[in-house]
């Protein structure tokens, strides 16, 4: 009863709900339903609005009720489900229901048949590009990115010569059997899971292909100073994997100092970071980024003081940036180009990556990386004490904040896609205050990505419609 007391101190929150009786049974639902599709929750019959421990009498057929009604919901749960008897009421007790909450990449649950989550203490029903993104997660045998077939595109339209290369060198380290060295490029591709019947998968065109696309793109800057105001070198490339990871790598080695120094009868070069980590984090990032955001790509930031490597899309429910450095499983998001890396040694499971990326950084003494989320893009950022051997005094500009204004529109986009997909019904300022932005900005960007308003003021929602192209 005390335990109870103090779980209703605090009112209805985005994990509590309280009913009078069940009475309200069904209403309760909507609300298990929202509790396993959000954070989980607590669902309490027998306590008034007022907060009063009320009760009810609990009869064979109280439980049978309870039992069916979450037989509704779907998947099947079974929640732990507590009665707590009333000591100045003989006969009356709390029924107290506690529900987990949804894990990344399982079913979004529903009561029959409609998808309910939790917006602080209000139960509303799913959006349906919410739902859509979680049946997407659900189920990337059939509806992922890299599962999807590539419009256009053909087998003559990837590189053999990189596709015999990396088989060679997944042969070598004995991940890939040696027969494949003799088998026809097809077969190779229908054993990495690359094709649907004779169509190329994405996933084959991001990791082969030999034809430009804007699809597949790195943005790389080196700013004066530790800020954007001024950069001094800024590229883009195109390409497939491979080439994407070369061009990274290349902005690296020209821009960031190279030393060495004699261990035994071997020379060792060093960067200011270390070369191993920055390879690692720039693989994760071109593998792991959530290709269905459109209009984004991945960039590379050298800084004065840092280098920041940023990939679209957030990291997994299961992790966040201060989890992300403990051991953990592994949650790739787009699993079959992850399959094909580690079978050539470009990736590893089990999700070693970051810990590699780490135990490369403490080998050189280099300042360990962090991870953040930043509008919708997951950043790995590696401080460094030093560039080029000494500390870099900014310099007279070179060009406009150019890449800055670029990058801006397409970062506030993934933002205001966030914000409406938690809350369908956020209003115009409470986006533009979250932004930083005016409200006209905000208003021209919604109008941009295809949303309008349907409904009355105060209880409408942000509906997505075809997006409208605009010059302003």
């Amino acid at each position: 009863m005390e335990e109870l007391k103090k779980l209703i101190s605090k009112d209805e929150t985005k994990n509590i709900e309280l009913k009078k009786s069940t009475g309200e049974l069904r209403e309760g639902m909507h609300t298990a339903c929202a509790f396993l599709n959000s954070d989980g929750g607590v669902l309490v019959f027998g306590v008034t609005p007022s907060l009063s421990i009320v009760g009810q009498i609990v009869s064979e057929s109280t439980r049978r009720d309870i039992a069916q009604a979450l037989a509704g919901i779907e998947p099947a749960v079974t929640p732990v489900i507590e009665y707590v008897d009333i000591p100045d009421k003989d006969n009356h007790q709390v029924i107290v229901l506690r529900f987990n909450p949804w894990v990344y990449g399982n079913d979004p649950y529903t009561f029959h048949g409609r998808p309910y989550y939790r917006l602080e203490s209000v139960t509303k029903a799913m959006p349906r590009d919410m739902f859509d993104a979680r049946i997407r997660i659900n189920m990337p045998h059939k509806y992922s990115w890299e599962m999807r077939v590539a419009e256009g595109y053909s087998i003559k339209d990837l590189d053999v010569s990189t596709i015999r290369g990396v088989v060679r060198l997944g042969v070598e380290e004995k991940r890939i059997p040696v027969g494949s060295l003799n088998e026809s490029i097809k077969v190779i591709l229908k054993k990495w899971n690359l094709l649907d019947g004779d169509n190329l998968r994405n996933a084959a065109v991001f990791l082969f292909s030999k034809r430009f696309s804007y699809d597949y793109e790195i943005r790389m800057a080196r700013f004066r100073g530790t800020d954007k105001n001024y950069f001094i070198d800024n590229q883009q490339a195109h390409g497939n994997f491979f080439e994407l990871l070369d061009a990274g790598m290349s902005f690296f080695f020209k821009h960031l100092s190279l030393s060495g120094e004699i261990k035994g009868f071997k020379r060792e070069e060093h960067l200011d970071v270390p070369a191993t980590a920055l390879r690692e984090a720039l693989i994760n990032a071109l593998c792991h980024r959530d290709y269905d955001i459109y209009q984004c790509s991945i960039g590379i930031a050298i800084y004065d003081d840092r280098i920041e490597i940023e990939s679209p899309g957030l990291l997994p429910r299961e992790l966040t940036p201060k989890t992300i450095k403990r051991s953990h499983k592994s949650y790739p998001r787009n699993e079959i180009v992850a399959t094909v890396l580690y079978q050539i040694t470009y990736l590893e499971k089990w999700g070693s990556g970051i810990k590699r990326i780490m135990d490369a950084c403490k080998a050189e003494g280099s300042p360990q990386p962090f991870w953040s989320e930043e509008g919708g893009y997951t950043v790995v950022t590696f401080p460094m004490n030093k560039l080029n051997g000494r500390i870099v005094t900014p310099n007279e500009p070179q060009n406009e904040r150019q890449n800055e204004h670029q990058n801006e529109p397409q970062k506030r986009a993934l933002t205001i896609e966030s914000l409406i997909a938690e809350n369908e019904s956020i209003s115009i300022n409470a986006i533009a205050e979250r932004l930083n932005a005016a409200r006209i900005t905000v208003r021209r960007d919604l109008k941009k990505l295809g949303y309008a308003w349907e409904g009355a003021s105060k209880n409408g929602r942000w509906v997505k419609k075809e997006p409208t192209s605009t010059n302003s």
